[in-house]
């Protein structure tokens, strides 16, 4: 007994020292610490993990429902989030225009398409963007809507899905093409307002869309143009604007009263700057739960107009994209922007945005 618990004794002492010895030699060793790049994985790595994995390990989510088994086998899983882009355009009269003039020929044109360089220019700027959902300013008819998704389609971009808006202006219009479908669609309740005693309707109208993306997400989208700059005999055209732009105030109010959580983006050309009144109104109070927030663009340069006005000779931001502040979170600030190819003036007076939601 005595002999076996001496070697217990030695055996436990053997084991000791080797493990001593483990702990100890390594720490002799002159090694530097690796860094995180040598340690953790990469992306790509963590990416391909992630697909190997087999999908019966993902955990089951526990139902009281006594027929939970039945249901479990029939659900289909949630698609992951797959994010959305957004391009807002004018594409400066895309329609037959009854006197249109060229500034290169210095030749006026009676009831003249858009000419064919000026379309193949923004087909090529939008198939470079490849939005999800297009917003579009100054489209004639319907069939100008189709025109643009034809010819979008041919280039390798398909936006199946659209909608058509319009107001009492019966030459231009508003039109939304879509990758994802669009599962609703409405009209504001009003669209007229009156100015020294005369009534008015809001020239473009208020396009509003909402789409679905394959997450199961719906974005809600509210297009406008309003007055432009240019004086008119019928009234002020700076008041005109500041009352569209109430109008459509009134329309976000009613949405987001009935819905906190809409995920609205209201976009398009507003004929105004950042510290207008009309701006200011569709913003809405900055602190309260229903403010509309302008993405902060600018284009590869940091400059941050979106139109040229000819005639004036001036550059000007007029072209936005507002958010909701359900869709804070959402904005992928670093990859939004004003789009600025070289052929941008070949193709409309106004520069493309672009909203990037994750």
């Amino acid at each position: 007994m005595k002999i076996f618990s001496s070697q217990c004794r030695s055996l436990l002492w053997l084991i000791s020292s080797i493990a001593t010895s483990a702990l100890i030699l390594p720490s002799c060793e002159k090694k530097e610490t690796p860094s995180a790049a040598e340690v953790l994985p990469t992306i790509q790595e963590v990416a391909r993990q992630e697909q190997a994995k087999p999908s019966a390990s993902a955990p089951t989510a526990i139902s009281t429902n006594p027929n939970s088994e039945t249901t479990a086998k029939n659900e289909k899983p949630a698609s992951a989030n797959t994010g959305l882009r957004f391009v807002g355009y004018n594409v400066e009269n895309w329609l037959i225009l009854e006197n249109r003039f060229d500034f290169e020929t210095r030749v006026s044109s009676q009831n003249a398409p858009k000419p064919e360089k000026e379309k193949r220019a923004v087909v090529d700027i939008l198939c470079n963007a490849k939005p999800d959902v297009l917003g579009l300013c100054e489209i004639g008819s319907k069939e100008d809507l189709l025109d643009i998704q034809t010819r979008l389609k041919n280039a390798g971009l398909d936006l199946p899905h659209s909608h058509f808006a319009s107001g009492v202006d019966s030459s231009r219009h508003l039109g939304l093409i879509s990758r994802h479908p669009i599962i609703s669609t409405a009209a504001p309740k009003d669209t007229h307002y009156k100015l020294d005693g005369k009534e008015f309707g809001i020239q473009r109208g208020i396009l509003d869309a909402t789409v679905q993306t394959p997450d199961q997400r719906a974005w809600r989208f509210l297009g406008v143009h309003l007055k432009s700059k240019r004086d008119i005999e019928d009234g002020d055209q700076n008041l005109m604007r500041i009352n569209e732009a109430q109008l459509l105030r009134k329309h976000i109010e009613e949405i987001l009263q009935t819905d906190p959580q809409a995920r609205l983006i209201s976009y398009g050309d507003f004929n105004d700057t950042r510290g207008s009144s009309a701006i200011r109104i569709i913003s809405g109070p900055h602190h309260s739960p229903r403010a509309m927030t302008p993405i902060g663009l600018h284009d590869s340069r940091k400059e941050y107009w979106t139109h040229f006005w000819a005639k004036e000779d001036s550059y000007s931001r007029f072209d936005y994209i507002f958010f909701s502040q359900a869709l804070k979170k959402d904005v992928s600030l670093q990859e939004c922007g004003i789009l600025d190819p070289a052929n941008w003036n070949e193709a409309s007076d106004h520069r493309a945005v672009l909203g990037v939601f994750r």
